[in-house]
């Protein structure tokens, strides 16, 4: 494999650094369509919310019981709760 450019590096870098606020961002966004998803869809967004909350930290336990209530305020109230963290 090559070695990364300064360049390269840094871009990488500010990736992981700035990874949180990106997945809050994604999540917080995927509330929006949750509300109006149905279906096999839901299921997907579900799929890629629990992906992402897991990558924030969120323990297991506390995805899965939003996840099974499958309820977007719930999830927007665990959101508020991990922007207020942030």
């Amino acid at each position: 494999m090559a070695e990364l450019t300064k360049y390269q590096q840094s871009i990488v870098k500010n990736y992981y650094e700035n990874l949180d606020t990106a997945l809050l961002q994604r999540v917080g966004e995927q509330v929006t369509d949750l509300y109006l998803a149905e279906g096999k869809k839901r299921e997907k967004l579900w799929t890629s919310i629990t992906g992402s909350l897991a990558k924030l930290g969120v323990p297991k336990s506390r995805i899965d019981q939003v996840h099974k209530s499958d309820d977007a305020r719930k999830l927007a109230g665990l959101l508020q709760e991990l922007l207020a963290k942030d």
